[in-house]
């Protein structure tokens, strides 16, 4: 069912109160701006306003967002394993690609520094909330067996 709810909206997620898990998307984003997103079943490319904040990647057909503002979709950045330049990909300009274990998705931002911006803040959010290491797995390296 939730394919079938994917493939009528083109969201990767649902766009219920559960799918952005009470972030409050309409304040104080992480990064907001206009990206050129292609489509996940039909590959038209549509230009939707991207909200990045604690750890999700949100998008809305208009740049005006508020406590009721309807998400397009969502992505949480931890699932994700890579965002990168995708120029050589799509044969287009200021292109790139988040990739999960499943799924690459592709963008297309509106300048050079745009791009770089968007790569570099997706990144750090990837990293901030992946759950591929926690704290506990951490090794310390410099410390000797028996130290504490």
């Amino acid at each position: 069912m939730e394919s079938l709810w994917r493939a009528a909206t083109g969201s990767w997620s649902s766009t219920t109160e559960e799918s952005h898990g009470g972030v409050e998307f309409w304040t104080n984003p992480e990064r907001s701006g206009w990206l050129t997103k292609q489509g996940e079943y039909i590959k038209t490319w549509r230009r939707r306003w991207f909200v990045l904040k604690q750890g999700k990647l949100f998008w809305f057909k208009e740049s005006v967002v508020n406590r009721s503002s309807r998400t397009r979709g969502v992505i949480p950045v931890g699932t994700c394993l890579t965002v990168k330049g995708a120029d050589d990909v799509l044969n287009r300009q200021f292109a790139f690609m988040l990739s999960t274990p499943t799924e690459t998705m592709y963008f297309i931002a509106d300048t050079e520094k745009e791009k770089e911006d968007w790569i570099n803040s997706i990144g750090r959010s990837i990293v901030q909330h992946s759950r591929s290491v926690t704290d506990s797995e951490v090794v310390d390296y410099d410390s000797k067996p028996g130290d504490k």
